[in-house]
């Protein structure tokens, strides 16, 4: 007989399969392992997935408010699942809501973490109450839209989006595979000098991907994609968190939206909306339905992105609730003709948003293009 409080370990056999309760003393004995504490699900659900299995889940009911209790482990995604106050799945629904979401075609990680009643966080590490936060020092209120938000490359063309009036911006500048120190010191000033163009026009900067630099040279926040911060031993969440940098950060997915929640961010981006030529990425667009749900569970300020060209893209995005919306080729060769339609375009958005407040949201459709 199951003792009261004694883990579950749930496994799929395969991305498209249904969902099975395992034995919990077999498994362990199986993968070499003497107890069941939560320290040991990591290593007890490699075992199995070395064994064949598409994807584990290891819960125990119980626990300390907000203390991981539940072990994720599946293709796209591992780590601590965390619910939400009051959030807590009924241990016997778990399985079936978990078959559901994967019936609908999302794969195994996100049909897990949509199983919950509420959107639970998800951790960036694998030890038990290993989840981050990065000081929330630039997250706007709520009633304060981010607004729209120019994407540039250049500080010049930082400078050109902000006198045309915007006041979100962010530099993107990527690192080539050839960067050398000639490259490195022009990106020096290129960061410098927008941060001071930022703080002349009172605008809230984001510096993408170079987050040391920016903290250095005294930004006040920057933009990181998933990958990014995945790549982070503990030692540099910690530089991180240390900071004081406001955070915004990428997700396309259920789970990068749990992993992004984890870490209070002053934004958590939500894309591509619509097709875009300007990344070459496996995700399926977001569509207005996908980033209603976004901006209805984040908990945070939801930014569009992706395919966002012009008014009717920026009013509709606003309208589904975004409380930024990206622009870059839609700014055009001169931003100072561009901009007051759009800025116009995204208040008419915000207004039809609060006419909307409290509307179901369509179902949450798969965003890879592998899922059903």
């Amino acid at each position: 007989m199951k003792r009261s409080g004694e883990p579950r370990v749930l496994a799929l056999d395969a991305p498209g399969g249904v969902p099975r309760e395992l034995p919990l003393a077999q498994v362990m004995a199986q993968a070499g392992l003497a107890a069941a504490a939560p320290d040991a699900w990591p290593r007890l659900s490699a075992a199995l997935r070395t064994q064949g299995a598409a994807a584990v889940l290891v819960t125990a009911p119980g626990g300390a408010q907000g203390h991981p209790r539940h072990w994720l482990d599946a293709a796209h995604a591992r780590g601590w699942v965390t619910p939400q106050a009051g959030g807590e799945m009924v241990q016997e629904g778990l399985l079936t809501e978990w078959q559901a979401h994967l019936a609908r075609g999302h794969v195994p990680a996100d049909a897990a973490l949509l199983a919950w009643p509420e959107l639970p966080r998800l951790s960036w590490a694998d030890r038990p109450g290993s989840l981050p936060s990065v000081p929330a020092s630039e997250r706007p209120a709520p009633d304060v839209p981010l607004g729209l938000y120019a994407i540039v490359d250049t500080a010049q063309g930082l400078r050109r989006v902000l006198e045309a009036g915007v006041r979100t911006v962010q530099l993107r500048v990527k690192r080539p595979a050839d960067a050398d120190a000639a490259w490195t010191a022009a990106l020096r000033v290129a960061v410098r000098e927008s941060i001071a163009a930022a703080q002349g026009h009172g605008a809230l900067l984001f510096i993408n991907d170079h987050w040391r630099l920016a903290a250095e040279l005294g930004a006040r926040a920057a933009h990181l994609g998933q990958e990014d911060l995945l790549a982070l031993d503990d030692r540099g969440h910690d530089e991180l968190r240390a900071s004081g940098l406001g955070l915004g950060i990428s997700s396309h997915a259920v789970w990068e939206l749990c992993r992004a929640r984890s870490l209070a961010p002053s934004y958590i981006a939500c894309g591509p909306v619509w097709p875009t030529t300007t990344k070459d990425m496996p995700w399926r667009p977001q569509g207005l339905g996908n980033l209603a749900w976004w901006c209805r569970v984040a908990q945070a300020p939801v930014v569009a992105i992706g395919g966002i060209l012009g008014v009717d893209q920026v009013r509709q995005t606003a309208a589904a609730g975004a409380s930024g919306v990206c622009v870059l080729r839609g700014l055009g060769s001169d931003p100072r003709l561009s901009v007051p339609a759009l800025q116009e375009a995204f208040e008419h958005g915000r207004q039809e948003a609060r006419a909307r407040a409290g509307q179901t949201v369509p179902p949450l459709h798969p965003t890879l293009e592998g899922a059903a």
